[in-house]
């Protein structure tokens, strides 16, 4: 699924969301970048060591340990092809720090990730990718 819209006032804009990889719009290298496994994105901040498992399933608090150092107000958490809730302990993780958490497919949650940070939110993306 290919997203478009005008030219973002922020660093990471998603661009194109696929069931293995997506690119985003990088103005802090004046390009296009192609991530391929899981990663945090804020919009000023693309964090490509994010140690997340495989599937939701697996995923811990302790996971969300790298998006929440990133304080946002709202975590969106991309599931891939399809949403899948996490175990109430890692939904925990947030909401006992008054951070919310919503949960959506890869490409829900970057279209939301586009439009909030796009308002000027303070919204953090965590997307598991299968690579």
């Amino acid at each position: 699924m290919q997203l478009n819209h005008e030219i973002p006032d922020f660093a990471y804009a998603f661009r194109i969301v696929g069931a293995d990889s997506v690119v985003f719009e990088d103005r802090v290298n004046a390009g296009t970048r192609r991530v391929v496994k899981s990663f945090i994105v804020t919009p000023q901040a693309l964090l490509e060591d994010w140690p997340a498992p495989a599937s939701v399933k697996e995923l811990t608090p302790d996971h969300l340990a790298t998006v929440l150092a990133q304080q946002p107000e709202l975590v969106i958490l991309g599931t891939g092809e399809k949403q899948q809730f996490p175990s109430a302990a890692v939904m925990g993780a947030c909401l006992t720090r008054n951070i919310g958490i919503e949960v959506m497919d890869n490409g829900a949650a970057a279209r939301t990730f586009n439009l909030l940070a796009g308002e000027g939110r303070n919204v953090a993306a965590a997307i598991l990718l299968p690579g």
